[in-house]
């Protein structure tokens, strides 16, 4: 709202979407190749390095579509993310970015109340298991909606982008 530069303009939107993708869409890739990488594991299948690196691949080719080129360098991503190595956490990145998106959104489009509930969330601190600090703040986490916003979301800075661009 304070620029009217396109090319700023289109840096900032792009900066949003990409910090989506990497956070939501990454994450969760992330997160399936980890549940993978368990299971082959618990059916007593050995993890090489070429069934990691294959393993990888299918995930990536699934979730970015035959569109979209795939350097055979990323097959062994995998390899440099500690993610991997510790307790199984990543989809929190996709958890926390939803429920961000979904609580902004509800407050942006809202009026009084929705401003209340958001500053009554942050009122809370962490005196409430996460999950009923959110749903007294109109977010349920146990529902499909922060996604759904959140995908939502993607899409309309994606068209706010397309629309630049023309």
């Amino acid at each position: 709202k304070k620029t009217k530069d396109k090319k700023q303009i289109a840096y900032l939107i792009n900066s949003r979407l990409e910090e989506i993708r990497s956070t939501l869409f990454r994450q969760v890739l992330f997160a399936e190749f980890e549940l993978k990488i368990h299971q082959i594991v618990e059916n007593n299948i050995p993890l090489t390095f070429q069934l990691l690196k294959n393993e990888y691949r299918k995930l990536y080719e699934f979730y970015y579509g035959k569109e979209v080129f795939i350097d055979s360098e990323i097959e062994i991503e995998w390899a440099r993310i500690p993610h991997f190595y510790y307790n199984y956490y990543v989809y929190q990145y996709a958890t926390g970015i939803s429920a961000a998106i979904s609580l902004y959104k509800k407050v942006i489009n809202g009026g009084k109340k929705e401003l209340n509930d958001y500053l009554n969330f942050l009122k809370t601190g962490g005196s409430k298991f996460p999950l009923d600090t959110l749903k007294d703040a109109g977010i349920d986490m146990t529902s499909s909606k922060p996604v759904e916003d959140t995908i939502d979301y993607f899409d309309e800075l994606l068209e706010k982008l397309k629309e630049i661009n023309d």
